[in-house]
């Protein structure tokens, strides 16, 4: 028998979302149709799929006594608002595509479904007819939905299921529960969480595939072998053992501290007392067990048996499984409670201090990285094609998928497939030799239609179609969201004092168990990258500012008195430098010093300038473009003039600076936008300054202090370097994409500018063959 992912979490327990068509859970302005309100109340609709949340799914509605899907040709905001009135929702917050919660089955009832948005009924909607449709599956729509129910939103509205339960979540718990065990706990007995509560599982049939999908889902990217032996048949002498051992621990602990103590006094009196440690408190395993270790063994609650998962499952419920039924006498005759053991990926093993986790690499140059996420475990897929990053292309994107990447970087079973963009849209480079360009975003889309089983080892090793036959755009870049372990990290820091949860001064917790308190955090040298992190920590996205509020506080520096706190946010802004516009529109001229008069005033000139004579002669300067996108999920917003807001540097190939530019970020507008995107900044009328996401802001070569004074730079080879936001004075998502470089050869007379990039956007060996030299982003002069 197969689970039903079908459910709702309501105040009694498991439910099924089945909602009537009434004016209790309609729009607030129903239709007056008489024959279309006849034929609304004759329909019922549900959310379905895995994995998801009980106000998201895949929309199916009973007609005729018989379920089925809606296609996703022509679907839009506005028939997700009505289909989530429908289900008892005010509203729909976004929709998917694709079969993004799995193919339904059945009919297909509505295609090309047409809503304005206010309409009281889906029966008030355009389509192709009731059964009408040309579309499979694989294109079933789905909702999501705002979680605040319609007025008058009752449970009434929904249909309890008998027999038909759902695992909601899955833990490991500890054999032995004695002291403060480390997070993230990798073994232990595996328990699911059922409507009535927490329930084992029995472990006959248990097989290797079960173990893999259950360290998936709790954020582990494989699974080890367990002693079983501890387990099973000596389950109740290792009970036993662990008690003893635990006396053990404490005895000794105490022992060793009034040794330490005494050996501070009398040296040798040390080994004296270690030596009647050992004798005294030698363990005696044939003791009898504690009550409460028999009394834990006799516990065993078993609520799931005959799991078989094929082990590409992102999530138990997939899996084929069988619940015990409520007047079962017997549960797991012979068999034990299922346990399993993972292991962990190499980020987690680095912080808990374990040795780092070996795991299989795809062989080559192929990698894979996420980039734009606010969270750990999520953002944009992307990967290195012939030493160059590029996205992916959402087509035919799904769990299989996005499990296989969060597996390749350590962490468990995707929670969710991301399409169209949702992480923000892929940067890397223009590359002319592919053949194609692209309107939105910038940079290459290296895979599409990408099919995986879900066994693969990497991305890389799934069939993929080439993305010149496909014309992709980065609109449709894929995502992930991963499972990750639970740590307890964000537990040791809070905040106090906000308006919300997002915002607050920055209290971490100290001490050690049993006196742990809570304190504040200087603010001094308090800014955005510490903000980030803290933020990070939280749980709650990136920062979108450091702040210093003044609270009484203790800093070394004398007079102090301002403490850390942060304003923190989901979505952030990402600056990216059309790094090809530069390339072409660099050229060298020599402009007379008696137009450079407001320049000199704008410190626009290299220093020796200030020696020259004018207004005779003239000064070298070496002219390009700037074309500044933003690509991130949050306006590029500031308030106030940055006294830097970029920088220009000509670098040696041993990274001493000869010559430097800069810009001050007086006027930031969205010079031109996508094409669905509208212009919200404008320099104009003391408008308000920034930079919208799909926009970009212009500074043309022939604007004045758009270059760099190059008159004193001898003839050589060399490197231009532009840094965005080199001060982090405004909050982003990525930093590491801030600095453009290029080499640079100049002769005296002509300069060559070529291989323009991103600073990520190359393989690492890429950039080694590139920076044969430290210092390369250094603002500083050697």
């Amino acid at each position: 028998m197969r689970a039903v992912n079908v459910w709702y979490c309501g105040p009694r327990g498991l439910l099924l979302l089945h909602f009537l068509c009434s004016s209790s859970v309609g729009s607030p302005s129903p239709s007056t149709s008489p024959e279309k309100k006849v034929e609304s109340q004759g329909l019922r609709f549900r959310l379905a799929g895995f994995p998801r949340k009980p106000y998201e799914g895949r929309v199916e509605i009973q007609r005729a006594g018989e379920w089925g899907t809606i296609c996703d040709d022509d679907f839009t905001l506005q028939a997700a608002h009505v289909l989530c009135r429908e289900l008892g929702f005010t509203e729909a917050t976004g929709w998917t595509h694709s079969a993004k919660y799995g193919p339904g089955t059945g009919r297909i009832w509505l295609d090309n479904l047409s809503c304005r948005g206010t309409e009281g009924s889906v029966t008030e909607c355009a389509s192709r007819g009731w059964g009408n449709s040309d579309c499979t599956h694989d294109e079933d729509a789905g909702v999501i939905c705002k979680d605040q129910r319609l007025p008058g939103f009752s449970d009434s509205n929904v249909i309890e299921v008998e027999h038909q339960l759902q695992v909601e979540e899955v833990r490991l718990r500890p054999a032995v529960e004695w002291g403060r065990r480390p997070l993230p706990v990798t073994e232990g007995l595996v328990e699911v969480k059922l409507p009535g509560g927490w329930s084992q599982v029995c472990d006959k049939g248990w097989s290797a595939h079960n173990s893999h999908v259950v360290c998936g889902m709790l954020g582990f990217p494989g699974e080890k072998r367990v002693n079983m032996a501890f387990y099973r048949g000596n389950e109740t002498e290792a009970l036993r053992a662990s008690v003893l051992v635990r006396r053990h621990f404490l005895a000794g602990r105490k022992l060793r501290k009034r040794a330490a103590k005494a050996s501070a006094r009398h040296p040798k009196s040390l080994g004296r007392t270690v030596n009647k440690f050992k004798v005294k408190h030698k363990p005696r395993v044939g003791r009898g067990p504690s009550k409460r270790m028999l009394a834990q063994k006799k516990q065993h609650s078993f609520g799931l048996h005959s799991v078989a998962c094929v082990g590409t499952e992102a999530h138990l419920s997939l899996c084929s499984l069988e619940f015990y039924r409520a007047n079962d006498t017997t549960r797991c005759s012979g068999g034990s409670p299922a346990v399993v053991s993972c292991v962990l990926g190499p980020l987690y093993a680095t912080l808990t201090g374990q040795k780092k986790q070996q795991h299989s690499k795809p062989q080559g140059e192929a990698r894979v990285r996420l980039k734009g996420g606010a969270h750990p475990g999520e953002g944009r897929v992307e990967v290195l094609k012939a030493g160059t990053w590029g996205t992916v292309c959402d087509r035919k994107w799904d769990l299989q998928a996005a499990s296989v990447v969060c597996r390749e970087l350590g962490f468990g079973t995707a929670r969710e497939a991301l399409s169209g963009a949702r992480m923000g849209q892929g940067e890397g480079e223009v590359s002319t030799r592919l053949g194609y360009t692209h309107r939105e975003g910038m940079g290459a889309i290296h895979l599409s239609e990408v099919r995986c089983s879900g066994q693969e080892p990497s991305l890389w090793t799934c069939p993929s179609k080439n993305i010149t036959a496909e014309h992709c755009s980065h609109s449709q870049d894929a995502g992930v969201r991963c499972n990750l372990p639970h740590t307890g990290v964000e537990t040791k820091i809070r905040l106090s004092g906000g308006r919300s949860r997002y915002e607050g001064r920055v209290e971490v917790q100290i001490g050690v168990p049993g006196h742990l308190r809570w304190g504040l955090i200087c603010g001094d040298d308090w800014g955005t990258l510490e903000a980030m992190v803290a933020c990070r920590q939280l749980g709650l996205g990136y920062a979108n500012h450091g702040l210093q509020t003044c609270t009484h506080v203790t800093c070394k520096r004398t007079g102090t008195r301002f403490t850390a706190g942060v304003i923190c946010s989901e979505t952030a802004s990402d600056l990216l430098l059309h790094s090809a516009l530069v390339q072409e529109t660099a050229y060298i001229e020599d402009r007379p010093l008696h137009m450079l008069y407001c320049a000199a005033e704008e410190n626009c000139l290299a220093s020796s300038a200030r020696s020259a004579n004018w207004p005779y002669g003239h000064r070298r300067l070496l002219r390009f473009s700037s074309q500044i996108h933003n690509l991130g999920r949050a306006d590029f917003r500031h308030y106030h003039s940055m006294d830097i807001f970029t920088h220009y540097d000509i670098l040696t190939p041993n990274g001493t600076k000869v010559a430097e530019g800069h810009k001050a970020s007086f006027c930031l507008e969205d010079t031109e936008c996508q094409e669905d995107v509208s212009k919200r900044y404008e320099c104009a009328n003391f408008g308000e300054q920034g930079i919208t996401v799909g926009c970009w802001d212009l500074y043309r070569h022939d604007i004045d202090c758009q270059w760099i004074d190059i008159t004193d730079v001898k003839p050589g080879n060399y490197i231009l370097q532009v840094v965005i936001n080199p001060n982090f004075e405004v909050a982003e998502s990525d930093f590491t994409n801030n600095a453009m470089k290029c080499n640079c050869k100049y002769d005296g007379h002509r300069i060559w500018v070529h291989n323009c990039h991103i600073g990520d956007a190359f393989s690492e060996e890429a950039n080694r063959r590139f920076e044969r030299y430290p210092g390369q982003t250094s603002n500083q002069i050697v």
